[in-house]
C-alpha cells in the first residue's frame, strides 16, 4: 500500500495505537521489548519494540499531535525524527488510521472473495508437513482406548468435539473421533463457536450465524464446500440470521482444528457445511426474543433438510469454562477448579441429555459465569435436531499455570433415538 497514505502532519492529532492489539512485556538476551499480539494478524508478524518507547506510546491517545508532544521529546529528538517513528508505527499498522482501516478492509476483502480457506493452525499447533503429520495423528489414534457402545455409535448423528489445541487436548480429540471414526457421511454440518465475530460488529451485528462457501484447505486434504445447500441455506435465512459475509472465517481455529481430525480418519469423499455461531447472550435476558427467533428459523432449515438425513453428519465444535486471570477474574484458575467441574458436570447433563431448554437455563443462572463458549453452537444444535440422545466421551481441563488461567473441554456423542 502506498506510503501516501501514512500518517504525515504534525499539527493533526496522531492517530491512537489500537485496542485490539495485546501488548506483552518480554525479555531476549538481556534485553526487554514490548511484544505486539494482533489475533486479527493486521500487524507485521512477530513485530516487538524496545520497551524504552512505553513512555511514548502511551501518549498517543488520539488527540495529541506531534508539536502537543514536542515537550515530552528528550534532548537531540526532534519532531521531523518523531513524525518518522510514528508513520513507522503507522506503516506496520500499530495505529487506529486511515492508513490501518485501508489495509484491513482489503485484507478481509481479498478473504470474502477467495475460494479456499487457507488453515491457520498448521505449524503452530500441529505439525505442518503433512508426511510428519499423517505420523503424528496415526500415533495418537493408536494409543487411544475408544470409548462409547457400538449401538450408538451405528446410528451416531452429532459429536461435540474441542477446537482446544490439540497440544493439550490430543487424547480427549483421539477418544472423540474415534467413537464415528466407521461413519462415512457424505456430508458433514459443522456449528462452531466464533471467537471473532464480535471484532466485527458493524458486519454481524444482527447476523449470529456466519456460514462460509470457501473449500478448507488442511495439510493433507483440502474439504469441499457443500455450496449448492449452502446457497439453499442463505437463501432460506437471509433476513433471520445467516450471512455468508465470512470474513469472521479468516482467522477462525474452532473449524479447522476438529476437521483435521475428520480428513484423517475418514477417507472417504465428504462435503462440508461450516457455520460459525456468534455469542447468544441476548437468550440469557429475552429468552422469547428477536435472537430466539432467528435461532428457531435456523433451525428449522437444518432440520427439514438435514434432520432424517442419513447421509448427513453434524460436528459441533465448543471447548467449556474458560476461567482465571487471563479471561478477566479476579483470582487464579486453581482456586476455582472445583466450582467449575461441578458446572461443567451439570453443563454437560444437560447436553448429554439433549435438554437445550435446561442448557440454557443452566447458562443464565448467573449469566454465562464460566464463559462457556461451546454454548452457542451446541444449544443451536439441539434446537435444531430434537429428539437425539447423547453420551460423554470425556473431560478434561487445561491448567495454564503459568498464568493463572485454565481452559476445560469434552465431547458428546449424539444418535438417533428413532
Amino acid at each position: 500500500m502506498s506510503e501516501n497514505h501514512l500518517f504525515n502532519s504534525k499539527t493533526d492529532p496522531i492517530p491512537e495505537i489500537r485496542r485490539d492489539i495485546e501488548i506483552f512485556p518480554v525479555k531476549e538476551n538481556g534485553s526487554s521489548y514490548l511484544y505486539f499480539h494482533d489475533s486479527l494478524g493486521y500487524t507485521t508478524p512477530n513485530f516487538a519494540l524496545d520497551s524504552k518507547v512505553a513512555a511514548i506510546l502511551s501518549l498517543l491517545d488520539g488527540r495529541k499531535s506531534i508539536q502537543d508532544l514536542s515537550p515530552y521529546l528528550g534532548e537531540g529528538v526532534s519532531t521531523d525524527r518523531l513524525l518518522q517513528y510514528i508513520r513507522f508505527l503507522d506503516e506496520n499498522r500499530l495505529l487506529q488510521s486511515s492508513h490501518f482501516k485501508k489495509y484491513a478492509e482489503q485484507v478481509e476483502r481479498q478473504y470474502e472473495e477467495s475460494d479456499t480457506h487457507e488453515a491457520v493452525t498448521p505449524g503452530l499447533s500441529y505439525p505442518e508437513e503433512p508426511e510428519e503429520l499423517q505420523n503424528y495423528l496415526d500415533e495418537a489414534f493408536s494409543a487411544t482406548e475408544t470409548n462409547g457402545e457400538q449401538i450408538k455409535r451405528a446410528s451416531a448423528k452429532a459429536l461435540y468435539a474441542p477446537h482446544i489445541d490439540p497440544r493439550v487436548g490430543m487424547e480427549t480429540y483421539a477418544q472423540a473421533f474415534s467413537a464415528i471414526r466407521h461413519l462415512a457421511p457424505k456430508r458433514v454440518v459443522i456449528l462452531a463457536t466464533s471467537h471473532y465475530a464480535g471484532l466485527y460488529r458493524d458486519v454481524y451485528q444482527n447476523d449470529p450465524f456466519i456460514v462460509s462457501q470457501k473449500d478448507f484447505k488442511l495439510p493433507t486434504r483440502t474439504l469441499p464446500a457443500d455450496r449448492e445447500v449452502i446457497e439453499r441455506l442463505v437463501s432460506e435465512n437471509s433476513d433471520h440470521g445467516l450471512t455468508d459475509r465470512d470474513r469472521a472465517h479468516r482467522i477462525e481455529h474452532s473449524i479447522e482444528l476438529p476437521l483435521l481430525f475428520l480428513s484423517h480418519l475418514w477417507k472417504h469423499n465428504f462435503n462440508i457445511v461450516p457455520v460459525l455461531v456468534s455469542g447468544l447472550d441476548d437468550l440469557m435476558y429475552m429468552k422469547d426474543g428477536h435472537r430466539a427467533k432467528q435461532i428457531k428459523k435456523f433451525g428449522q432449515s437444518l432440520q427439514k433438510h438435514f434432520g432424517s438425513d442419513k447421509e448427513t453428519f453434524f460436528l459441533i465444535s465448543g471447548d467449556l469454562a474458560h476461567v482465571g486471570k487471563k479471561f478477566g477474574d479476579q483470582k487464579p484458575a486453581r482456586d476455582m477448579f472445583d466450582e467449575v467441574r461441578s458446572f461443567d458436570e451439570r453443563f454437560l447433563s444437560k447436553g448429554e441429555q439433549a435438554e437445550a431448554d435446561a442448557l440454557l437455563e443452566l447458562i443464565s443462572e448467573s449469566y454465562d459465569p464460566y464463559r462457556i463458549c461451546g454454548f452457542p453452537p451446541l444449544y443451536t444444535f439441539l434446537k435444531a435436531i430434537p429428539g437425539v440422545r447423547g453420551k460423554v466421551l470425556n473431560y478434561d481441563l487445561w491448567d495454564e499455570h503459568e498464568r493463572e488461567s485454565a481452559v476445560s473441554f469434552g465431547s458428546i456423542l449424539y444418535w438417533n433415538t428413532d
